[in-house]
């Protein structure tokens, strides 16, 4: 049953979503669940048929995708990424794109969004939103993300309707690279956020306290936020499956908050320190493991009885 809570489904445009992945799934749901028409593509076919049982159709080819929509949405791990579906054989450049829309969801530099966008505007004519997305997989499951956009004012009302079955808020941010940019100060936030509560978890565990308690005995003061109730409780008790992100992502994008921050001329510390603990921890746990595993850094080594 369409959830006509947040979208209305009627007159809709054509939906297709490409690229599956830890957000791109549950994100495809909720379309499907507010009932609009969704084609997919994926990479990998296991992840396509799952979303085909709910409603979804599916497409053989980013080009096919593209041809069989109005609108497309798009989730992949990097600009690499992004760049081979758009211009790789068969991809969305391929297809006729006057009059339509990329709506591109990925975390990349917002100087690759940019020339992207251009490029695929002199390939086939189409339209491109930058709109990086927060709130991990859990906001993505229940549709409370952010979403953060660049690009024009037209192309951004066009799609909130159906963007607002997906997340809580959506702010247009200016032009092209803007969402990229402002995620990029989010991920700023939310990294540096991740290696402090794993400092402050490890201090309490260390120190004799039950950490499990942090959330609650903090609650309402000043150090209260969103990741203190739901990174510390996963941190403390090992929950790792399925991963709030991986430890590769939330490294690529603070590499490029360095790459920014040097062209701006910005002093970013902080970011920085936290790049590098991310870096440690890559090194330490593997690129796929979720960020949270930050906290195992810390961790006593066990002496051999």
């Amino acid at each position: 049953m369409a959830d006509e809570s947040k979208a209305n489904p009627q007159g809709t445009e054509k939906l297709g979503y490409l690229g599956l992945g830890l957000m791109g799934t549950p994100m495809t749901r909720r379309l499907l669940k507010a009932g609009y028409p969704v084609a997919v593509w994926n990479r990998s076919e296991g992840k396509v048929a799952p979303l085909v049982e709910s409603g979804a159709k599916r497409m053989v080819t980013p080009r096919d995708l593209l041809a069989s929509s109005d609108i497309v949405f798009m989730c992949v791990t990097d600009a690499a990424a992004v760049e081979e579906v758009i211009f790789g054989p068969e991809g969305l450049a391929a297809a006729p794109g006057a009059g339509k829309l990329v709506v591109d969801f990925s975390s990349i530099h917002p100087d690759a969004a940019r020339g992207l966008a251009t490029r695929l505007k002199d390939a086939n004519g189409a339209g491109w939103i930058d709109a990086p997305v927060s709130g991990g997989t859990k906001g993505a499951e229940e549709g409370t993300l952010a979403i953060m956009a660049g690009g024009e004012a037209g192309d951004i009302e066009r799609v909130r309707p159906y963007m607002m079955a997906m997340a809580r808020r959506f702010t247009h941010m200016g032009p092209l690279g803007a969402g990229q940019t402002t995620k990029l100060c989010n991920q700023v936030i939310v990294g540096c956020a991740m290696a402090v509560l794993a400092e402050a978890t490890r201090l309490a565990v260390n120190a004799g306290i039950d950490a499990n308690r942090l959330p609650e005995a903090l609650a309402g003061g000043f150090a209260d936020s969103i990741p203190l109730q739901l990174f510390v409780p996963r941190m403390v008790r090992g929950i790792h499956t399925p991963p709030l992100g991986h430890i590769a992502t939330m490294l690529k994008d603070l590499d490029t908050v360095a790459d920014v921050a040097q062209a701006t001329s910005t002093p970013v510390p902080m970011a920085a320190l936290a790049g590098q603990l991310f870096r440690l921890a890559k090194a330490a746990r593997g690129a796929d493991a979720d960020a949270l595993e930050i906290y195992k850094l810390s961790a006593a080594e066990r002496k051999a009885v």
